[in-house]
């Protein structure tokens, strides 16, 4: 008869009250034994005796409770641990209080350590039993029943899955990974739990954001409160308040690595949440800010600086992992195992998370140091023969872009840095371990990468003067106690990464050959290889008299002060300049009409030869001057008459001929009147013109005397009163009887002043 399963089972026994046999579950609260599971804390970080002592009391009893447990029978184990709640509150209390790796931690003594081994083993086995549905073919629940007592009894749930992969990953994987792989498959209603713990989780980036006093993206942000008050940057809040946030920020990316590692299909749901992209959001943000703010902390305690570098560093590795799974995940395996007809859309997918993230520069470097984007494009390139050519070369073409400026790195080391292994949980079989991380020597190395071929790309990065010695400060802000020797030592040989510099000098990591050297060496500074008499540039430059050019110069053309016997009358009578001239200007004034021409000359001059381009038309004409008996044209018209320039001057002339001139102005100026004329006569001509240029203007005087009209108390005619009433209504057109309105129009204006 097969076994039924333990849900199933039915289990006959006696009542102690009446005797009497009757049947039950097998899985009922009063199959479970009445023990009492004292709650878990940690060990003390001080080693005090009586701390200590108290610590192994309590440790003593959970790790006897969970061997009891462990030892108990199929049907029995599942009572207890179903009905028995002090049990799964001594579990939670351990997933919570148990010390991480990455926590702070003195060396316990070796008892503590070896309890801690004993609990984390039992703990580890504990839950490995609650995640098997089938220990045998006789003791074995069914997969729907288990589902169901796990989920509805809270056995397991997201945080207690993320303590798990956090704690016992390392060193147990392949268990952990069947482990929680089976608790997912035989109750799939943990992928919505999950699914409903992913705003929490992204949540807790918008908080670490928020303490920091950086600004989040868009729909996370939220106003400042009045009563708040200022937030703080990194670079200006207490050390102590820095410290949280690495502390924070390491134990988050480390639990998140850890699950997505050991279960890599909860992948799918942590990108409908468009996790890719808040994530790499948070790191070009975040990541920079808190870096510059432990480079930036000066005459502080150097070994915690040392300890939040060391942690800051994990964590950005961590978040870079995470993309890569993730990535890897939904994307580039799919790729893989899939055929090339259902690829099209995973590569879309591909496409789209990365033309997303082209403005996180910072984070795009990063992650193409560690994972190569164009690795994974010529993947796709090779998987499908129509990807889209120009959205790979362009986001090809920003991950090139954001290299710009910063020199380009390719990691050489290995995959999982020592730094990640390290500090990556506790082993099950091993336990924690009892004292700070210890690192192995295979570090991450990364160099610089060669932009030229052939031998120049062997000549290696050089960096001189104002950006050596900025790099020198950059090591000895954070490290003052370093000799800047030492300093450039470091520099030198790690190709001159301060961050990688300060990394490995924390670590206690450096290279043999920097081990051995003194730590507070000075720095030497080189002579300059070129000498400052072979660099000089002048107009003297390798002249016969340049002494730094030439090992002999001709002394007799050197001499100091006045040459003796020379004097200044001396140098006046020196013709010799003169004479030598003399005869080159006597060439100037010889005028040859005609030249003698001696045998065998003739082809020298041919002045009486004929030409034809002669010009002989004004040959017949007379040029010269004009005999005193010819009366030519020209001479008729005008007589002679010596210029004034060449005229001998005769006394008396100039004055006679200005007298006629002024004689001649006289009698034709007017002869004044000096008769007063009648002033009526002038007042007439007054009114004329002025009639004149008002009949030219167009206006019409009204000279009408019915205007007037006759004295007061007679009565005025009809005419009178109509040429008032024209006046009146007329009068606005001229004189100044709208002087009031203007001045008004004029101060509102601005032209007067009020």
């Amino acid at each position: 008869m097969p076994a039924l399963p333990l849900d199933q089972l039915q289990i006959t026994h006696k009542d102690l009250k009446t005797g009497k046999l009757r049947t039950s579950p097998a899985l009922h609260p009063e199959q479970k034994a009445d023990r009492y599971f004292v709650l878990y804390k940690p060990p003390p970080k001080d080693n005090i005796p009586a701390l200590v002592e108290e610590y192994l009391e309590r440790a003593t009893f959970v790790a006897n409770d969970l061997d009891w447990l462990l030892a108990l029978p199929h049907d029995k184990f599942w009572c207890q641990v179903i009905f028995d709640e002090t049990l799964q509150k001594c579990l939670d209390s351990y997933l919570h209080y148990v010390p991480r790796k990455f926590d702070e931690w003195v060396a316990p003594a070796p008892e503590v350590v070896d309890m801690q081994k004993r609990l984390h083993r039992s703990v580890f086995l504990t839950f490995l039993r609650m995640s098997t549905h089938k220990e045998s073919k006789d003791h074995f629940i069914s997969p729907s029943a288990f589902g169901e007592i796990l989920y509805n009894n809270f056995l397991f749930d997201i945080p207690k899955i993320l303590d798990l992969c956090v704690l016992f990953g390392k060193g147990n994987s392949p268990l952990l990974k069947k482990m929680i792989g089976n608790i997912f498959t035989q109750q799939p209603s943990y992928y919505n739990d999950l699914d409903a713990t992913m705003p929490t989780i992204l949540q807790v980036f918008s908080n670490i954001l928020q303490h920091s006093g950086l600004q989040g993206d868009g729909a996370s942000a939220t106003p400042q409160k009045l009563e708040e008050r200022g937030r703080l940057t990194p670079s200006d809040m207490p050390l102590l308040e820095l410290k949280d946030i690495v502390l924070y920020l390491c134990d988050i990316c480390t639990t998140l690595w850890a699950f997505l590692d050991i279960f890599p299909l909860a992948c799918q749901t942590f990108q409908k949440h468009d996790f890719c992209y808040r994530l790499a959001s948070f790191y070009e943000i975040a990541i920079p800010e808190l870096e510059s703010a432990i480079k930036k902390r000066r005459l502080e305690d150097s070994k915690l600086l040392g300890d939040l570098w060391r942690r800051l560093s994990h964590s950005r590795k961590k978040l870079l992992e995470i993309f890569h799974t993730i990535l890897n995940e939904i994307c580039l395996l799919p790729v893989l195992e899939s055929s090339c007809d259902s690829i099209q859309g995973f590569i879309e997918e591909f496409l789209q998370i990365f033309s997303s993230l082209l403005q996180e520069k910072r984070f795009l470097r990063d992650y193409d140091v560690l994972f190569p984007v164009a690795d994974d494009v010529s993947l796709l390139q090779q998987a499908s023969s129509v990807l889209d050519e120009t959205r790979t070369a362009y986001i090809l073409q920003a991950v090139e872009s954001a290299w710009e400026g910063v020199d380009r790195r390719k990691a050489t080391g290995a995959k999982d840095p020592p730094v990640a292994e390290d500090l990556n949980g506790v082993v099950a079989t091993a336990g924690p371990v009892s004292g700070p991380a210890s690192h192995p020597e295979n570090s991450e190395r990364v160099k610089l990468s060669s932009q030229c071929l052939g031998a120049a790309a062997a000549l290696g990065h050089t960096v001189c003067g104002v950006e050596l010695d900025s790099l020198i400060s950059q090591v000895k802000d954070l490290l003052p106690d370093l000799g800047e020797g030492f300093i450039l030592a470091c520099l030198e040989h790690y190709d001159y990464d301060p961050e990688q510099v300060i990394n490995n000098i924390l670590e206690e990591r450096l290279a043999p050959a920097l081990s051995q050297l003194d730590r507070s060496l000075d720095r030497q500074l080189k002579p300059d290889p070129t000498p400052l008499l072979t660099s000089r540039h002048n107009v003297f430059q390798n002249d016969e008299f340049d002494v730094f050019s030439r090992d002999s110069v001709d002394l007799s053309r050197v001499h100091k002060g006045r040459r003796k016997g020379e004097s200044t009358r001396s140098l006046l009578n020196d013709k010799r300049e003169v004479v030598a001239q003399r005869q080159r200007y006597e060439q100037y004034s010889v005028v040859v009409e005609e030249v003698p021409l001696q045998p065998g000359e003739g082809l020298c001059y041919r002045g009486d030869d004929y030409e034809d381009e002669y010009d002989d038309t004004y040959d017949g004409n007379q040029v010269g001057a004009n005999d005193a008996d010819s009366d030519d044209e020209l001479i008729s018209c005008r007589p002679f008459t010596i210029p004034q320039v060449l005229r001998t001057k005769v006394p008396g002339e100039g004055q006679e001929e200005d007298d006629e001139e002024e004689d001649e102005a006289e009698e034709e100026a007017p002869k004044p009147d000096h008769f007063v004329q009648d002033p009526a006569v002038l007042r007439e001509k007054a009114e004329a013109r002025r009639m004149a240029f008002l009949a030219r203007k167009g206006y019409r005087h009204d000279s009408s005397p019915a205007v007037a009209g006759s004295p007061r108390g007679h009565g005025q005619s009809r005419e009178t009163t109509q040429e008032r009433r024209k006046k009146e209504a007329n009068k606005s057109t001229r004189a100044n009887h709208n002087r009031r309105t203007m001045a008004d129009r004029k101060r509102n204006k601005g032209m007067i002043p009020s």
